[in-house]
């Protein structure tokens, strides 16, 4: 399964590459594309496990910029 979020207080596009890299190493996430200019996020993972791989992406952003969200 495929989905485009909106980021809303993506400071730079430093902190979306970090942020990228983490979400990537998440056990069921097939791809993960971050846009700073664009303040999106493309994930592709199971869609069996959906809500629980972007539960923990939440989490991977919050570490890497805690004012970031991921608008679902």
């Amino acid at each position: 399964m495929k989905k485009v979020y909106r980021l809303e207080d993506l400071d730079c596009a430093n902190c979306a590459a970090k942020m990228e890299r983490a979400i990537a190493k998440i056990d069921g996430v097939q791809s993960v594309s971050i846009s700073f200019m664009s303040q999106r996020m493309s994930i592709e993972a199971d869609e069996s496990r959906f809500e629980e791989i972007m539960q923990r992406a939440i989490k991977a952003c919050k570490k890497v910029e805690p004012d970031c969200r991921i608008l679902l």
